[in-house]
């Protein structure tokens, strides 16, 4: 029998090695930032085209290559990083396996123009499906410009299998923040089809963290820090109020270098336990620095994953650490009498201290006074002075303290009737005055109303979204939203990776009663919004939405607007603590009712519980 097994070419063994360093547009962006980054450089420019179908392209101004160099740096398992595979356990830059550009080249056309610093001269290399074409002395700036073309033009169905173009897009900005983000000290920048979408220039972390992701992130980071003999740990948490439920801003750092390990991010959960909801995610951007022969870089060919000696102490540390930032900087504040300056003890004033009096009038008698009639009118009064919204006229608002109240208490108590000594003790209660009350508002969030079964509670917040969700789906099912145009144009800024994605939205916004255009890369100008959000904070509201369409992945356009309406009305439903009138009361249970699903919110969650007679009879026995 003939031998069947030989050596492949090395065109086919790199095109096959490119199948794990190469696997979108994305893993280019990744490698050539980080060999610019490892290259000492100070400014580093990214440019693309297509979402990287077309062109990759990285420029920096670090220390350049000689020409044997450059022609070395496309050989397959050639670095400059290590000598020795004790080396590895010693290692801080992001690369040392030397596959990058033989990857990239073996799948791609690729240009390369270095300059050493200190040369007159640099090099221009040409390449092709590993096949270099040409290689010259030119003139260029020092540094290194890194030219990717027509990635994966000699494996159709690999590119075939690439995304469209707002999904490769975000892709690229995820790894571009993660870099920009792990050197603050480095200007980069990222140009899209002519068009700027960073400018980050060198500054400080949390500087770096807020001009990534927009100016509304400055007030919502913590800081964290702890320094051990194990590991020094710095960065920070996003405060439990803007938890997201979407994992997307979740970093974690190692020697300047992106991982990603699920027991660690357990150990921020940990921190966060009692301060989420349940499908709420913390924001966090933790950086850890260690002794490198306590991890294990060398597992994953993208090295996002590595291998730590002391895991479970790290986590414990980690947990503290966030857990200590929160109480200290946000959940529990208190006045530090050692480091506040605005507070300063008032001074002695050396007077003698006399024992307090206690003052009594002979002459009071409470029962002397009659209860004023104006006092009589004071429930009345208390309706007058309330607000008006939109939902039953004057119907809620939110209270208002008035004066005389032990008047008003006088009042309530001369109005009860009343009653015969010989009377029944069931005669107290007719059952007949429980149905002629219409409904009870208990602790400003449910409404209570008798019946001849038992009692029925109504959750108020939750039965005016069920509401305004039919309305809103009704009318989006005969293409009729109602809208209202704003006086002043409202400006809502995004972070370029969720501006390319609230741009996929734009269809279904407008659909749903929303008026906007976009306003240069990063923003959208709202003109007019649904009828029925009054006064609303548009940034918060379109961020909202825009997390839902990343926490839903369905790809029918009805379920995402039935989505998106469930959180539209969250938002402008009556919220708990708001005080409903009598009328106001009706009318809420009334449109329940005309609903299709009365019962349940558009979340699932109940909105009517009745309690039955022999239920409140086990009550009481």
């Amino acid at each position: 029998m003939a031998d069947i097994i030989r050596l492949l070419p090395d065109n086919v063994a790199n095109q096959i090695a490119a199948g794990e360093v190469v696997q979108r547009p994305a893993s280019v962006v990744k490698e050539l930032l980080e060999n610019s980054v490892d290259a000492d450089a100070s400014e580093v420019h990214l440019v693309v085209s297509e979402s990287g179908k077309t062109l990759i392209q990285v420029s920096d101004n670090g220390k350049g290559m000689s020409e044997t160099d450059a022609r070395m740096a496309l050989e397959r398992h050639a670095t400059s990083k290590i000598q020795k595979a004790e080396d590895i356990f010693s290692i801080l830059t992001k690369g040392f396996r030397g596959e990058a550009l033989a990857s990239i080249a073996a799948v791609a056309k690729l240009n390369m123009r270095t300059r050493l610093r200190g040369s007159e001269l640099g090099t221009e290399l040409k390449v092709a499906a590993n096949e270099i074409e040409s290689q010259e002395f030119c003139q260029c700036p020092e540094g290194t410009t890194i030219k990717v073309q027509n990635l994966f033009y000699n494996i159709p169905a690999r590119r075939n299998f690439l995304k469209s173009n707002q999904v490769e897009l975000r892709h690229i900005i995820d790894e571009f923040e993660r870099v920009a983000m792990a050197h603050p000290e480095v200007a980069f920048s990222f140009e899209h089809n002519n068009s700027e979408l960073f400018h980050l220039e060198p500054s400080t972390l949390r500087q770096r963290i807020v001009n990534i992701f927009g100016k509304r992130y400055n007030e919502k980071l913590v800081p964290v820090s702890e320094d051990t003999e194990l590991v020094k740990l710095e960065g920070f948490v996003g405060k439990p109020e803007f938890a997201k439920k979407s994992r997307g801003e979740q970093f974690f750092f190692v020697n300047h270098r992106y991982i990603r390990n699920p027991y660690l991010h357990k150990a921020v959960q940990k921190a966060f336990e009692g301060l989420l909801l349940d499908d709420s995610h913390p924001s966090y951007f933790l950086f850890m620095e260690l002794d490198p022969a306590r991890i294990d870089v060398n597992i994953h060919p993208t090295k996002t994953e590595i291998k730590f000696e002391d895991e479970r102490v790290i986590h414990s540390i980690i947990r503290t650490a966030v857990k200590h930032s929160l109480g200290q900087y946000n959940i529990a504040p208190s006045l530090d009498f050692e480091h506040d300056q605005q507070y300063a003890p008032p001074p002695p004033t050396h007077k003698n201290v006399e024992a307090p009096g206690i003052y009594i009038d002979p002459n009071f008698n409470p029962f002397d006074k009659k209860p004023d009639s104006s006092a009589r009118s004071g429930s009345s009064a208390l309706s007058s002075n309330s607000g008006s919204s939109s939902f039953g006229g004057s119907g809620y608002s939110n209270p208002r303290p008035t004066s005389r109240e032990s008047q008003q208490w006088e009042s309530l108590l001369s109005q009860i009737p009343e009653i015969p000594e010989e009377a029944e003790q069931s005669e107290l209660i007719p059952a007949e005055g429980l149905n002629k009350v219409a409904y009870i508002q208990v602790g400003r969030k449910y409404l209570l109303k008798a019946h001849g079964e038992g009692l029925m509670l109504i959750h108020q917040a939750r039965a005016h979204q069920r509401i305004i969700f039919e309305k809103m789906m009704a009318s989006l099912a005969n293409q009729q939203v109602a809208a209202q145009q704003l006086l002043f144009p409202v400006q809502v800024s995004f972070s370029a990776g969720d501006f390319s994605q609230i741009k996929e939205l734009l269809p279904t916004l407008r659909e749903m009663g929303f008026d906007l255009d976009e306003f240069g890369q990063k923003e959208l100008i709202v003109h007019g919004i649904p009828l029925f959000l009054e006064n609303p904070d548009l940034d918060q509201i379109l961020h909202q939405l825009l997390e839902e369409a990343k926490d839903y992945n369905s790809h029918s356009k009805e379920e995402l607007q039935e989505k998106m309406a469930a959180e539209m009305a969250k938002v402008a439903a009556l919220k708990v603590g708001t005080v409903l009138e009598p009328q106001a009361m009706a009318h809420l249970v009334d449109e329940l009712f005309g609903c299709s699903s009365p019962y349940i919110s558009p979340e699932g969650r109940p909105t009517i519980i009745n309690l039955a007679l022999n239920d409140l009879d086990k009550t009481f026995t």
